[in-house]
């Protein structure tokens, strides 16, 4: 191990760490929180009366609003300053941080593209090479695109010969992009831009000389509230304004509905995408002959995802018939002829198929940990891939030309290295691995599964230190999710990693709501099911308890976006047993999230207030309306950012400003609001270590374990 402190350093830490470990805990005084006006609106949902006290809180354009997030914001950091090891915690983070990151190299052209970070960079860089392993060249650096580092690249994608590359750039976090293009001969950008865009990059056309996207109309009120409608497909040529776009698709019936177009690598088919919300899919095609698109797939009762056309026939995976996905193949002369190319596995799901070489690359989970397996187009394993270690995989994709390609694996106490992989023989190498630092021999993960309250079996991953004892007195930090889909696999954290080599226990629960096993798992934490969401989370710190890993005094949970949510919802429903709740970029009034941006695309997830029968079971979980005045809740730092336009900021501010008014203990409740910054995608390395370090401080100083030295803490 090497020493990052300095002597005296380590000294001055030491004492800090000696006197604070008598628990002599720094008292933090706690400013009163801003008077925040409730107002008079109620209402009415088949009958029953719902008071909204905070609605003007919505309007994030308002000097009222403003003001509000400005006095909140100050009584947040008021306290954060005053806890003395906060500065500790931000240094050792910008240790652990500091290391160099590659991406795995693909090849474009003549050239190999890959991301790089020399480790505290706010924006991967993309650079290229002649060859894998040489010195490589910038050739586009998206730390030069905003003087703070808060603009990211969202998408980037080549045209098939590699002549131009089209990236969508995204300010301050939003789900709003520019798509921008750069000439892959000069390095120069061209003059095309296109606007307006969200949740599409450019998807290029077979000759290369122009490409597709997904768009709205420019917003008319807030831009990064207003509720999205009437997405359409253009096409985009090189060198042509936007003005001059060819609409591809539109669909006026169905204003809150996703398009996507897809053509196929020899340009003779056309596909379109759609969806209702975050799944359930259906699948348009033609003929680049024809004008008027056919049902191909129809919706939107299961999910279709495309890997590619050969011979004339789509191969897509889908969970029709298949709880966990299986590949087949759909004749596009006669869409009579459809079958199975790889069948559904017993136990293992299939999440997702890539190709290169000549040869199909299925990704499987088991238990939440991947497996690659190699087959040919009619479904004959050739081999299953012998992965170097257990962990999350990433990679196994290319051209039909590739004899080689490169994949990276990454779990919880590794960052992702990177391996060669030989398509004919079937064998990894080592290509690059990470220089880190700290000690992974000092760190183990552990998988247990616990029941949760109707006896289903719930996986958990648990890292924590090789000399961890089971006494009850451990920081333990829970975090899960639980929704749309999403798988929780293992991943390098150095915020999580700081935190176990402090001596706490980082545990990720695979809740219902994902599909970690299958279409039936994710059924089974949605919409009238998502109770059980809760129910699993719950069950994880109840059984983290029992078996002494921690204790409710040293038990923290954490989860972002729909794990915002999580948070809410299980802080509300049980605030007895965690020390504090960490909510992150929520979703917390379930009865109004459908109006803003693309929340409409949930409701396929959840249900909306609009269905008297959604309502029901929606109402009885939603945080914010289930908050109870003289409640003693948990210390909460709720966490949100001004330019997030996917889950809006007034969630987190209604839901503070609630349970500000409602709090009947002494633990503290804060906001902390993050300007030019968004949902989290792209967020630069500098507000992600400062967003981690009052994160964490916050956590230690209200679990009474204080932060120690890395000397110490070994």
């Amino acid at each position: 191990m090497k020493h990052f402190l300095s002597s005296e350093g380590i000294v001055l830490l030491g004492a800090v760490a000696v006197l604070s470990s008598c628990n002599h805990m720094t008292q933090i005084k706690l400013q009163p929180y801003p008077e925040t006006e409730r107002g008079e609106v109620v209402d009415n949902y088949f009958g029953t009366e719902v008071a909204d006290p905070y609605r003007w809180l919505e309007d994030d354009r308002s000097e009222a609003t403003a003001a509000w997030v400005e006095a909140e914001n100050a009584v947040t950091e008021d306290y954060l300053a005053q806890i003395p090891f906060r500065n500790a915690i931000r240094k050792r983070l910008t240790q652990l941080w500091n290391y160099p990151k590659e991406g795995a190299p693909s090849k474009h052209g003549n050239w190999w593209y890959y991301y790089y970070n020399d480790g505290l960079q706010n924006q991967s860089v993309l650079y290229r090479t002649k060859a894998p392993g040489e010195a490589g060249e910038v050739f586009l650096d998206p730390n030069t695109l905003s003087e703070d580092g808060t603009v990211a690249l969202a998408a980037a994608s080549f045209s098939k010969d590699g002549r131009y590359l089209a990236y969508a750039a995204a300010a301050s976090g939003s789900d709003w992009v520019e798509i921008r293009v750069v000439d892959t001969a000069t390095g120069q950008p061209t003059e095309d831009r296109i606007n307006w865009v969200k949740n599409s990059g450019a998807q290029w056309a077979p000759d290369s000389e122009g490409f597709y996207y997904s768009a709205y109309d420019a917003p008319k009120g807030g831009v990064y509230s207003e509720q999205n409608q009437y997405q359409k497909i253009y096409y985009h040529r090189i060198g042509t304004p936007q003005s001059a776009d060819r609409l591809i698709y539109e669909d006026p019936a169905h204003p809150l509905r996703y398009f996507w177009a897809w053509p196929s690598e020899d340009g003779e088919w056309l596909f379109v995408l759609a969806s209702d919300g975050t799944s359930g899919t259906e699948v348009l095609f033609r003929k680049s002959s024809e004008k008027r698109f056919r049902t191909l797939l129809p919706g939107f009762d299961a999910d279709y995802g495309v890997v590619t056309v050969r011979n004339g026939q789509l191969y897509y995976v889908t969970n029709r018939d298949a709880s966990n996905y299986a590949l087949r193949r759909i004749d596009l002369n006669d869409p009579s002829k459809d079958e199975v190319v790889i069948p559904e596995h017993e136990r293992n799901l299939l999440e997702g198929v890539g190709t290169a070489g000549g040869y199909l690359f299925a990704q499987y989970l088991e238990n939440a940990q991947n497996q690659i397996a190699q087959y040919d187009y009619d479904g004959r394993l050739v081999r299953e891939v012998a992965l170097p270690a257990i962990g999350t995989v990433g990679g196994f994709d290319g051209e039909k030309e590739d004899t080689e390609l490169y994949y990276t694996l990454t779990n919880y106490t590794s960052p992702a290295t990177i391996y060669r992989y030989d398509l004919s023989a079937g064998v990894s190498t080592l290509y690059k691995a990470p220089e880190v630092r700290f000690d992974p021999e000092r760190y183990t993960t552990e998988q247990v599964f616990y029941p949760s309250k109707d006896g289903t079996l719930i996986p958990m991953f648990i890292t924590h230190r090789r000399d961890m004892r089971l006494d009850g007195q451990n920081p333990c930090l829970l975090y899960g999710y639980g929704g749309f889909q999403i798988n929780m696999t293992p991943g390098f954290n150095p915020a999580a990693l700081m935190f176990v080599e402090q001596g706490g226990i980082y545990c990720v629960a695979n809740l219902r709501g994902g599909s970690e096993y299958g279409e039936a798992w994710h059924r089974a934490g949605m919409l009238v099911n998502k109770q059980n969401v809760f129910d699993d989370f719950i069950a994880a710190a109840e059984y983290l308890i029992a078996g002494k890993y921690t204790s409710k005094e040293r038990l923290a949970i954490n989860g972002g976006s729909n794990g915002g949510l999580l948070v809410g919802a299980c802080e509300v429903q049980r605030p007895d047993l965690y020390a504090v709740c960490l909510p992150q970029v929520g979703v917390l009034d379930m009865l109004r999230y459908h109006k803003f941006t693309i929340g409409w695309g949930w409701a396929v997830e959840y249900g909306t207030s609009e269905d008297e029968e959604q309502f029901g079971y929606i109402y009885k979980y939603s945080p914010l309306h289930n908050l109870k005045e003289g409640e003693k809740y948990p210390a909460t730092l709720v966490m949100t950012a001004d330019h997030d336009d996917r889950v809006v900021p007034a969630h987190s501010f209604k839901f503070a400003a609630q349970l500000q008014h409602c709090q009947g203990g002494d633990a503290p409740v804060l906001i902390r609001i993050e300007s030019k910054a968004g949902h989290g995608a792209g967020k630069p390395t500098s507000k992600r270590i400062d967003e981690a370090t009052d994160m964490y401080a916050f956590l230690f100083q209200n679990i009474g374990v204080p932060y120690r030295s890395v000397t110490d803490a070994e």
